[in-house]
């Protein structure tokens, strides 16, 4: 099934339910279904450098952080809590 064609069918089966239901785009509306979702919070910062900049522990590690441990220096210094 192509793209269109299950777009196509997902629509079908929503305007099915809507008239078994008895919806209506308004009602849908006032139920807050077309609303825009909260944004997503920010990730909470894990470890901090004296310069400011941060990671959130998630993904590569920066640069500033390998170069650091690298050095000899413990990923827990810079830890935040």
């Amino acid at each position: 099934m192509t793209a269109n064609n299950e777009r196509a069918a997902a629509i079908r089966w929503i305007q099915d339910q809507m008239a078994d239901y008895g919806l209506t785009i308004e009602d849908l509306n006032a139920a807050g279904c077309f609303d825009q979702p909260p944004p997503p919070p920010p990730p909470a910062v894990c470890y901090r450098n004296a310069q400011g900049m941060s990671w959130d522990g998630q993904g590569e590690m920066p640069d500033w952080l390998r170069r650091a441990v690298n050095a000899g220096q413990s990923m827990e210094f810079f830890r935040l809590g």
